[in-house]
């Protein structure tokens, strides 16, 4: 089995210890996971904002890096759902259309190939807290990751899930949205965060970092001590601490 890590901007830029609690979770399984670096930005800015030029420019690349593995996995659902609008990219390329649909096929959020592809729902983790977890939008409706996260979550010994109130509701990030519509986005994620402090829970974990981000620097700005992680973060402290 030849895996690749899709790291994506934000975790390569600003949350390297996800991509690092992947990796060592997935070793523990016999499972090697490989890095290419010409990697990129997945595209999704250019081609939300409609510039669909640049967005195939750095596609291109992406399905380059990518084309000799197996199984590719990233942390976040919103970057692998990019690699879902691939094949409209290059629906008038026939080369390129075929090693899209390749790429589609074989891309994986990282819960989705924890449970989907290796059949692991518990790693063997506990995690004492309360914890509860928002579901990103394009990892749950473009997709479709639901259960996968649950099922690693149920299986945390001493862990507390306590259900979000509006879970389904976006947090506001949106991409390039948080910056045209700043205003209607920070009041989303005033309300997201709202929600996450009815729960009292000590943590909120997430499958987008982007997501994360943004609702932590919400709680951040108003002080309020949730402590905002990844579910590799979760997962891997668990293992290292059971």
């Amino acid at each position: 089995m030849k895996v690749s890590l899709f790291i994506t901007c934000l975790s390569d830029a600003l949350y390297p210890r996800v991509g690092e609690a992947m990796v060592r979770l997935l070793a523990r399984y016999g499972v090697q996971v490989e890095f290419p670096k010409v990697q990129t930005c997945c595209g999704q800015p250019a081609f939300n904002s409609g510039y669909w030029k640049e967005a195939r420019e750095t596609a291109s690349t992406i399905l380059e890096a990518f084309e000799d593995c197996d199984f590719v996995i990233s942390p976040s659902g919103s970057c692998t759902g990019m690699i879902h609008h691939y094949p409209k990219l290059f629906e008038h390329d026939p080369v390129m259309l075929e090693k899209a649909i390749k790429l589609q096929q074989k891309s994986y959020e990282f819960t989705q190939f924890l449970v989907q592809v290796l059949g692991i729902t518990d790693v063997g983790a506990a995690f004492p807290h309360k914890v509860t977890y928002h579901p990103s939008c394009h990892g749950s409706r473009l997709l479709g990751v639901k259960e996968e996260p649950l099922l690693l979550m149920e299986q945390v010994k001493g862990m507390e899930l306590v259900p979000l109130p509006f879970a389904n509701d976006c947090c506001g990030f949106g991409g390039t949205f948080a910056v045209k519509m700043s205003d209607i986005s920070g009041a989303m994620v005033t309300e997201k965060a709202d929600h996450v402090l009815e729960t009292e829970a000590e943590v909120l974990v997430g499958l987008d970092l982007a997501c994360l981000m943004n609702i932590a620097g919400n709680l951040r700005y108003r002080d309020k001590p949730v402590r905002v992680m990844h579910l590799a973060e979760l997962l891997y402290e668990g293992v290292k601490g059971a």
